[in-house]
């Protein structure tokens, strides 16, 4: 069986930057232990897989060692790969079938608009450990189904972090999004960091799903419904966030092809 497998860097225009993700479009269903393993053999954050399926296309995600429920980055990358292969006309969105519910995609000029199920979070004491793994001090810390959302003092304590991530993997959350307001001379509204051991993955370099908690958290701690979000990874890549106090937000990209591979 040969499949064609694309890599796509997400949340960016810039070839090698952003996060990238493997696609794979599929014509029929693969078994999960195939998937896990092409996963692995990829070893990127994510890699998504895709098929046609009714009028729309399941999707799934998977990292080298998991599958997980919802990712922004590869969910972009795979709308990216549907438009410029020729799977679906430019003005028509993509829709996806996902563990997630429905989620949606739709081109504006050179961005990709992402229609996502907002995250919940829920405010709890700093766990002892946690101010150790991440190697500074903590100003609050919320409990999300993605990991800990912790909030620190400045972006140059987000930029500079260089977690102990043994310490946080034995966390009863092994997964932090750290995040702070981005400084006031900077174009971006925050920023923001991704650590998920939990998940087999370091240091994520763009979190889409890290951004429909992070769009709630902000627009409501700065009475705004529009952020644009910087995730200081040293890849980086820009997310803008839209959220109107619903159960959705709205996360947009730009994504760019690297390479096309083919699965022998």
């Amino acid at each position: 069986m040969k499949q064609t497998i694309i890599q796509v860097d997400a949340f960016t225009n810039t070839p090698f930057s952003g996060n990238p993700a493997a696609v794979c479009v599929l014509t029929e269903p693969q078994s999960d232990q195939w998937m896990q393993q092409v996963a692995a053999e990829m070893n990127l954050s994510e890699t998504a897989f895709l098929h046609p399926h009714e009028d729309d296309y399941a999707l799934r995600w998977f990292t080298p060692t998991t599958e997980v429920p919802l990712c922004g980055h590869a969910t972009l990358a795979s709308a990216h790969v549907l438009w410029s292969e020729g799977y679906l006309p430019l003005d028509q969105s993509a829709r996806f079938d996902t563990k997630s519910g429905l989620l949606t995609a739709t081109r504006h000029e050179d961005w990709i608009e992402l229609n996502f199920p907002a995250a919940t979070y829920t405010p709890i004491a700093i766990p002892e450990p946690l101010p150790q793994a991440l190697g500074m001090p903590v100003q609050s810390v919320q409990v999300t189904d993605l990991g800990y959302l912790v909030e620190v003092d400045s972006a140059d304590r987000v930029k500079q972090m260089q977690p102990d991530l043994g310490v946080l993997a034995r966390l009863e959350q092994p997964n932090a999004i750290v995040t702070s307001l981005a400084k006031p001379e900077s174009a971006f509204d925050i920023v923001s960091r991704f650590f998920a051991p939990g998940l087999g993955i370091p240091e994520d370099p763009v979190t889409g799903a890290a951004h429909c908690v992070l769009g709630p958290y902000w627009c409501r701690r700065r009475q705004q419904d529009t952020l644009l979000a910087y995730q200081a990874s040293p890849r980086g890549g820009v997310v803008k966030v839209s959220y109107d106090g619903s159960d959705r937000v709205s996360l947009s990209g730009q994504a760019v092809t690297v390479f096309r591979a083919e699965i022998i």
